[in-house]
């Protein structure tokens, strides 16, 4: 039977339900975080505003001052859970005093005085049997803050998909919200759902609360290796933030009758699943639009069962704040072979064309374009013409012939032999039998099935950005995006008595890196194992001599400017890691900054962009760690750096506090269960 766990900081049992330091708040100006508001001190919202600029214009830490920072205070959050978290990637919130975030396996949510770090409150859910199935596990995101003004409510969504609202001052459940604080979200879905610890549903992303309404996504298992080409849909919903009622569902797979119906061919529209919102979305309360990343269809890596271009799979979907009707969709990839889906939010920025302000929305993507849209109408704001791609010979497989191609890009638009590693002529030619294995070219060359004997499959740019997504800089224009330049193999196999006939997988090994009966992301599986360690989603070894089979840099920063629509910008992410710098292969080599492989979320300040190297790797005093570093907005050029322990694995947050600024990082990793480190300029 499900039960609450509530843990008093100081006196309660974990296992019995208890509660909660009471504790004198200090207040702060009243200040709400908005989009280029001035003055402002609190962190509010996930993206720190509703248009996910995380941009504040705080300026105490600065270029001059970043390599001074101290740790002002941490906190760890090894006993949050049944057992220590290696993967948490929660930003907190700071609202009058007090700093709030979700922690540990189970997702417990805490709230920690935000000068000290000490505890106030922690609150727990147990799920029960959801959690064992839940497709979207560990800590999640972090969650949300709502206020009429009088009261204070945090409202987040647990591993077993239920949306819970806390009194922020006591961390006890609201007993008018729902039912006794707690609505089942996957009740009340306008489908039915037969087993409701078993469903394939759930939420890591914070829900987003824009003045008195809660918008809640929905998340499922990977879809590299779906057993069934059923599965939930993930429609998106609004709730009363005072009471727990629903308000309206968007319908992320239409249903017949509704606009989008007639994309979804042989009325695959009624079985499909999937096409969720599990990232982040965005708001602009001025046009009353919330706007929706979503995902794609049941079958990341084959789409047959679902012919047609799939509305709104793979878009931007801007709905009526207040009905949750449609006034425009913008589809970024039709009918998608590559889990290209919608990974990170929806920055909303002005944009400048031919001297004229646009409001925008600009959308960063796995593939490494920069969507920019008129957030009011849908429309480009900059010209993406739709390209002619190749057509596949996957057996039962629908293909688009076009593919939209936006004219910002930021990574490999495909792979060639010009993209091999080329440090020695050795390497090169190692490389280009590697690829003799595959079929490449250009962004969109379409899967294959594995054959022993070639091709084993395709390859293609790994994920560019990920959830994490980016940062901006209203007051000058500017986006902020960090990218990975990785390459994956992807083959397909059959799936024998599977209703989904494809799989990714491998001739040579029938390997199934997701196979049935495994829930959850295989990214956070991954890294919440203690040594970070894994099934490895790739085909075949796309390595050489243990260095990466595509020339640096592996991960890169890029400032993208919205008053010309081009890079300002790019310098690599991180120092050249050990593996590559003390390959034997490369003795006598003069090795150039590499960056390191990943995409961590980023800060922009009024003086600075903030962003921590990906993973461990080497730091100046030696010691086992990583680097948080400060950048020049406008050059690039690196201002100084901190130490930390383990690798930025949430995105940095600030405020200020009593004349203080603290920048504060979810960290964690391989060996190294999560922490927050807040950091401040000595006293």
């Amino acid at each position: 039977m499900d039960r609450e766990l509530t843990v008093n900081s100081k006196y309660a049992n974990v296992s019995e339900v208890a509660i909660v330091l009471g504790a004198t708040l200090a207040l702060l100006c009243d200040v709400v975080f908005a989009q280029g508001a001035a003055g402002n001190v609190e962190w509010g919202s996930y993206g720190g505003d509703l248009g996910n600029t995380r941009y504040s214009l705080l300026d105490q830490i600065n270029g001059a001052n970043f390599k001074d920072l101290e740790v002002a205070w941490r906190f760890k959050t090894d006993n949050l859970g049944p057992r220590p978290e290696y993967n948490f990637q929660s930003t907190p919130l700071m609202k009058n005093g007090v700093l709030y975030s979700t922690g540990g396996s189970r997702r417990a949510v805490f709230a920690l005085n935000a000068k000290t770090g000490e505890l106030l409150w922690v609150y727990g859910y147990d799920d029960g049997k959801r959690l064992e199935f839940a497709p979207r596990q560990l800590s999640g995101r972090g969650l949300s803050y709502w206020s009429d003004g009088k009261t204070e409510r945090i409202i987040y969504v647990t591993p077993g998909y239920r949306m819970i609202a806390l009194d922020a001052k006591t961390g006890r459940p609201v007993a008018g919200f729902g039912n006794d604080g707690i609505v089942d979200l996957k009740t009340d879905f306008d489908q039915e759902i037969t087993n409701l610890d078993t469903a394939d549903v759930g939420l890591h992303a914070t829900p987003l609360v824009v003045g008195d309404t809660v918008i809640v996504g929905a998340a499922h298992s990977s879809g590299a290796n779906p057993v069934a080409k059923e599965n939930v849909k993930g429609y998106v919903r609004a709730f009363d933030a005072r009471t727990g009622k629903r308000l309206w569902t968007f319908h992320t797979i239409p249903k017949k009758g509704e606009f989008g119906y007639d994309s979804w061919l042989d009325g695959s529209a009624e079985f499909t699943g999937n096409t969720g919102v599990w990232a982040q979305t965005a708001a602009d309360p001025e046009l009353g639009l919330v706007y929706l990343p979503v995902e794609m269809p049941t079958g990341d890596y084959y789409g047959g069962t679902h012919p047609g271009n799939n509305l709104f799979a793979e878009s931007i979907v801007a709905v009526d704040l207040k009905t949750g009707q449609r006034k425009w969709h913008y589809q970024l990839v039709h009918h998608g072979h590559w889990d290209y889906d919608v990974p990170s939010p929806p920055i909303l920025i002005d944009a400048v064309k031919n001297g004229k302000v646009v409001k925008a929305i600009a959308q960063p993507t796995k593939q490494g374009f920069l969507f920019v849209l008129d957030r009011a109408t849908g429309k480009p704001v900059w010209p993406i013409p739709e390209v002619k791609v190749p057509k596949g010979d996957v057996p039962g497989e629908w293909y688009s012939p076009t593919q939209p191609y936006p004219s910002i890009s930021y990574s490999r638009l495909g792979i060639s032999k010009n993209d091999l590693i080329d440090f020695t002529p050795e390497l090169r030619a190692e490389a280009e039998k590697v690829i003799a294995k595959y079929k490449i070219g250009p962004m969109y060359t379409p899967p294959v099935v594995s054959q022993e004997n070639g091709p084993l499959g395709i390859l293609i740019s790994a994920a560019a950005s990920i959830w994490q997504g980016g940062s901006a800089d209203p007051e000058n224009n500017l986006v902020f995006v960090t990218a990975s330049h990785g390459v994956m193999g992807v083959g397909l196999i059959t799936q024998g008595e599977r209703t989904m006939p494809y799989g990714l997988g491998s001739a040579l090994t029938r390997n199934r890196p997701l196979p049935s009966g495994i829930r959850g992301s295989a990214e956070m599986q991954r890294a919440s194992a203690p040594d970070g360690g894994g099934g490895d989603t790739r085909v075949g070894n796309t390595s050489v001599r243990g260095l990466p089979l595509l020339k640096p840099p592996y991960g890169s920063i890029y400032a993208i400017d919205l008053k010309e629509g081009k890079i300002l910008w790019t310098v690599p992410n991180g120092e050249t890691p050990d593996s590559v710098k003390n390959n034997p292969a490369l003795k006598g080599v003069t090795i150039p900054k590499t960056g390191r492989d990943g995409a961590p979320g980023s800060l922009a300040t009024k003086s600075i962009l903030i962003v921590g190297e990906p993973g461990y790797g080497p730091t100046p005093g030696g010691r086992r760690g990583s680097m948080l570093r400060a950048y020049d907005k406008k050059t690039g050029a690196e201002l100084g750096a901190v130490y930390l322990p383990a690798p930025q694995s949430g995105s940095p947050m600030t405020y200020s506090l009593d004349g203080r600024q603290y920048l504060v990082v979810a960290i964690s990793g391989a060996g190294y269960p999560g922490e927050l480190v807040a950091f401040a300029l000595p006293k």
